[in-house]
């Protein structure tokens, strides 16, 4: 049986905003775009936790209602465990709110760094040193959860496979 709700979870340049409607399109349904992208464009990366906290509580809103309206599974260019990652990232620590969150995805396809960092004026972690903290902090937090993740590598075409590959074994 396909997950509901299929999030895309890891660092920053690793393909999740590109393969997100990639996957919506091949499954017929929605994407739930990255909310964090879209308000820092808006508003600067100067972030502050409460900044964090409001675009968890946005994105979590979004999916919500997208879950519960359908079609499935709908896909989540990630959630707020993302955000929290970011709060790791950028604080050293996390709001309280992060750790009571519990609406998570039915799936986590974790990406990979395996991808060359491309800098798009939102990121922030570009050496090698950041993005594999970014990678490890991204993975002990799915693993500290207890949620189903899998782990999505390769370039191009492959990496789609994967992530559709990885989608499949969940479902059975």
């Amino acid at each position: 049986m396909i997950p509901r709700s299929i999030c895309l979870h890891g660092p920053e340049s690793t393909g999740k905003s590109t393969m997100a409607p990639r996957l919506a399109q091949h499954f017929h349904t929605r994407c739930i775009a990255e909310f964090g992208r879209t308000y820092c464009e808006q508003f600067g990366t100067d972030l502050r936790m409460a900044d964090l906290i409001m675009i968890a509580h946005a994105h979590d809103a979004k999916t919500r209602a997208a879950v519960a309206s359908g079609p499935h599974p709908v896909i989540l260019d990630t959630d707020p465990l993302m955000s929290a990652v970011w709060a790791d990232m950028l604080f050293g620590r996390r709001d309280p709110w992060f750790h009571r969150w519990d609406n998570y995805a039915d799936l986590y396809l974790l990406f990979d760094i395996d991808l060359p960092w491309e800098e798009d004026g939102t990121r922030m972690f570009g050496t090698e040193a950041e993005r594999q903290r970014f990678f490890e902090l991204s993975k002990r937090e799915l693993e500290r959860r207890g949620v189903r993740w899998a782990i999505v590598r390769g370039e191009g075409s492959r990496r789609f496979l994967n992530a559709l590959a990885a989608i499949e074994s969940a479902s059975r």
